[in-house]
């Protein structure tokens, strides 16, 4: 199904194939396709990508008929493709294929400070969506939804808030209307201190202090890291690396 969906098929090709069908590539002949996660991509599927990337022509499902089209392929993945390919998992040879131009773009936590001028503008969305147009967070709520760390990224925050505006019973989005994972953090800040020396953030912090040390450029020790430069400066203002 996702072979015909991508490359169409012609009647009888499966069951349910009651009539012929363009797939998208066919459809956007002189465009531009969006292949979301790609990384999860079947193997016989990412071989038929390739040989599309590779020559702009394909066969419908079920059909011997070559087509030739012309097609932008931008392709986003929330995987480490890189880590795909060296377990076999994804093709070398289709990865890079498709990454002749990549940009990598930084995780929510990475950019701290983009986080208060996308919740209010998450939340004007949601309070037009649920008709509550006087519902504003609480200061202790704010406060909680920016010292999280937001592993599930940009998703995350607006399902956190869509969650927060139902179950919100005034016009207040207080901590209670949030879920327990926003709030762990808020809750272990009451336990002791604890030695800090080998948390993960100190090992990062004193690795790129180390691979700055070395290297002649920023360049050179984001290529190093494996990061791209942007990302490495953000690491150092984070972490007051000169």
């Amino acid at each position: 199904l996702l072979e015909s969906e991508l490359f169409g098929h012609v009647k009888g090709a499966f069951t349910g194939a009651w009539k012929d069908k363009p797939g998208r590539l066919e459809a956007a002949d002189g465009g531009t396709v969006f292949l979301d996660e790609v990384g999860d991509m079947p193997p016989d599927l990412q071989m038929k990508l390739l040989r599309f990337l590779q020559d702009h022509q394909f066969e419908r499902v079920g059909s011997s008929d070559t087509i030739s089209v012309d097609v932008r392929i931008i392709a986003a993945t929330n995987r480490d493709l890189g880590s795909e390919v060296r377990a076999r998992r994804f093709r070398e040879d289709l990865y890079f294929r498709l990454n002749v131009v990549g940009i990598r773009l930084p995780t929510l936590h990475e950019r701290m400070e983009d986080q208060p001028p996308l919740i209010e503008h998450l939340l004007a969305t949601l309070r037009t969506r649920y008709r509550r147009d006087t519902l504003v967070l609480a200061p202790e709520a704010r406060a909680a939804l920016l010292r999280y760390d937001w592993p599930g990224n940009v998703r995350e925050l607006v399902n956190v808030l869509e969650r927060a505006v139902v179950l919100a019973r005034g016009d207040v989005i207080q901590t209670e209307d949030l879920p327990d994972s926003v709030l762990a953090p808020e809750r272990r800040s009451a336990a002791p201190p604890s030695d800090a020396s080998g948390s993960l953030e100190e090992l990062e912090r004193r690795h790129i202090q180390q691979v700055l040390s070395e290297a002649a450029t920023l360049e050179e020790a984001a290529a190093r890291l494996g990061i791209n430069p942007t990302t490495l400066w953000r690491k150092r203002r984070r972490y007051g690396i000169e």
